[in-house]
């Protein structure tokens, strides 16, 4: 059976929760490897991660890197067939993450996306409606600008394969919580197969994202994302704008205490 590697990205996390989170991981993906990786922590977060069920490695930086540079950063830690990623909040119960895990291990995809807006997806309490829109509204423009028709790009559940993985991390430079979306966009530019699996869902309060603010993150980073994708398609007129503005380096081409 192919071997999974569980990384939970996790910046001024409930602990308590986490900790709880990471033993249900365990019972239900079984996973090779399960890594925190842990961002900007004070003295209480630190010695209250102690208690993180045995088996789970915990990684601390002492600054922020953002959620996209965290789960870079755990994939590229993982020497496993299937990587995965999990939101440390929990939303996303551990049984649903690991039909997520199942589809990529079982070949139904390189690239599997968990759903919270998937007709067959159970939402169990719901963000705020302001939220609610503004998520309908990215999701409904993301798939007018990608080539992945998807319900949903941002639901903290996503699983890719090891050959996967290999293909599209030269390709992602996004930092933040908008690397989910550019993980899709590149995947579907390789031609990856993708899928959509519907999950279980909890809104969890707390959320580090500003709704306003960082939806016009979102959009600039769903800008380009599709002008990257695009260059992979081998689109002249996105390849002529990259030849004029130039590029920084991929997230795996940056300095990281784990390279």
């Amino acid at each position: 059976m192919s071997s999974v590697g569980v990384v939970v990205p996790a910046y001024r996390p409930d602990v308590d929760r986490l900790v709880s989170y990471l033993g249900d991981l365990q019972k239900a993906v079984d996973p090779t490897a399960l890594r925190v990786e842990l961002d900007a922590p004070d003295d209480t977060v630190e010695a209250a991660m102690e208690a993180v069920p045995p088996g789970v490695a915990v990684s601390t930086v002492p600054y922020r890197r953002g959620k996209g540079a965290a789960v870079t950063d755990g994939f590229e830690a993982l020497e496993t067939d299937v990587l995965a990623f999990a939101d440390a909040d929990g939303a996303t119960p551990a049984d649903s993450v690991a039909e997520v895990v199942a589809a990529a291990r079982d070949g139904t995809a390189d690239l599997a996306v968990g759903s919270r807006r998937h007709p067959g997806a159970t939402v169990e309490s719901h963000q705020t409606l302001a939220r609610r829109y503004l998520g309908d509204g990215f999701a409904w423009l993301a798939r007018q600008l990608l080539t992945v028709d998807l319900y949903d790009y941002q639901c903290g559940a996503k699983a890719i394969t090891a050959e996967g993985w290999h293909r599209v991390r030269q390709h992602l430079y996004e930092p933040g919580f908008a690397w989910d979306v550019e993980l899709v966009a590149i995947a579907g530019a390789l031609d990856l197969e993708v899928a959509e699996i519907p999950v279980h869902w909890n809104d969890r309060p707390g959320s580090t994202v500003s709704p306003v603010r960082d939806s016009l993150r979102l959009g600039r980073a769903l800008l380009a994302a599709r002008h990257r994708a695009e260059r992979l398609r081998d689109s002249s007129v996105h390849t002529a704008i990259a030849a004029r503005r130039g590029e920084s380096p991929a997230l795996v081409e940056q300095d990281s205490p784990e390279r």
